[in-house]
């Protein structure tokens, strides 16, 4: 079965009515032992991450400035991302969940799935924002490059929110591919990630960003993910996977615009281990209570039964400006991928 790294101390990151707080991660928690899993999964208590966990990611300057805030009791660092006197201890315990997860994974060749607060991919090498203090998988996969020697890292972001700190720390390493399937930009924070986006130096190529229109389904997203996914990770051909795993693409979720259902969760665990037999898991976004417990059993159950032609049976039907999205991908990519 898959293994669960949490712990209960990620309550002490304290947001109060936020809409990221602990209620989310209860949330799956709960519904996780409703549906019987709880006692069938390994559930793994992390450890914090090292000082020279987060120093391979992040300057001196902004673990000091997240430190220093919260020993003076906190407060926001920007409009919508908050600190709370424990938070800098919390987050280095979520980038924690997050290497706990990669090395479960490389050393017992089993999905890993870290549901930890706050979440990561937007904070960059030098700044926290979009409710991110630290970048865990950022740091998950320094750590495992310095310690096994890993040489190239798939990433697929499926949160409605693209990764901009995630994309950024990697934007120029052609041994990191993040592929991220995002709401279009234009429309929702950050306000990056359009498809020119695609890397930099040695890195371009290695940036693909997928930016689906507001009111997107779940036939959409398949349509695109079925023609780029595969492809593109075969002639990549990755050492080590990671899914960052946002809910909040789900038609009820408050905070976005896209019209995905509880079958999408299915799919993508399905179409990801049609790709690869084992990945690390980062919780990132979602925001609907309901949403996130339904979605996350139905991604375990997923995890642990294995046919992707169980999850979606018919041909899925595509809007035209997502047709033309994924006409605009195959055109920038050309000189990188053929799908």
């Amino acid at each position: 079965m898959t293994a669960i790294i949490y712990s209960e101390e990620y309550k002490n990151h304290n947001t109060g009515s936020h809409p990221e707080n602990q209620k989310r991660l209860d949330a799956i928690v709960n519904s996780l032992k409703n549906e019987g899993f709880w006692d069938k999964i390994d559930v793994i208590t992390p450890h914090n991450a090292s000082d020279d966990d987060l120093l391979r990611v992040h300057t001196e300057k902004h673990v000091k400035y997240i430190k220093t805030l919260c020993e003076r009791g906190g407060g926001y660092i920007d409009y919508d991302t908050i600190a709370s006197p424990q938070s800098y201890e919390t987050a280095r315990l979520a980038a924690g969940g997050a290497i706990k997860a990669g090395d479960l994974v490389f050393n017992n060749g089993i999905d890993a799935y870290s549901i930890s607060r706050p979440p990561g991919h937007h904070a960059t090498q030098d700044r926290a924002m979009g409710f991110c203090l630290f970048n865990n998988l950022a740091i998950s996969l320094e750590y495992l490059r310095n310690k096994y020697k890993i040489k190239k890292f798939l990433i697929l972001d499926f949160d409605v929110h693209y990764g901009n700190g995630t994309a950024e720390i990697f934007y120029d390493d052609p041994d990191v591919l993040y592929i991220s399937i995002h709401q279009n930009p234009a429309t929702i924070f950050p306000g990056s990630g359009f498809v020119e986006e695609t890397g930099a130096g040695k890195g371009e190529g290695y940036n693909l960003n997928i930016p689906m229109a507001p009111g997107s389904t779940t036939d959409d997203y398949i349509f695109i993910l079925e023609r780029i996914l595969g492809p593109v990770a075969s002639k990549f051909n990755a050492d080590f996977y990671f899914l960052d795993a946002g809910f909040d693409g789900h038609i009820n979720d408050p905070l976005s615009s896209l019209a995905l259902t509880d079958e999408f969760y299915e799919y993508i665990i399905a179409k990801m281990k049609s790709i690869t037999k084992s990945m690390a898991l980062i919780l990132e976004g979602g925001y609907n209570l309901d949403v996130l417990g339904r979605c996350n059993v139905k991604m375990i159950n997923a995890l642990n039964n294995i046919n992707s032609e169980d999850y979606y049976k018919h041909e899925p039907e595509v809007r035209d400006v997502n047709l033309y999205t994924f006409n605009q991908i195959k055109d920038v990519f050309s000189p990188f991928f053929e799908f």
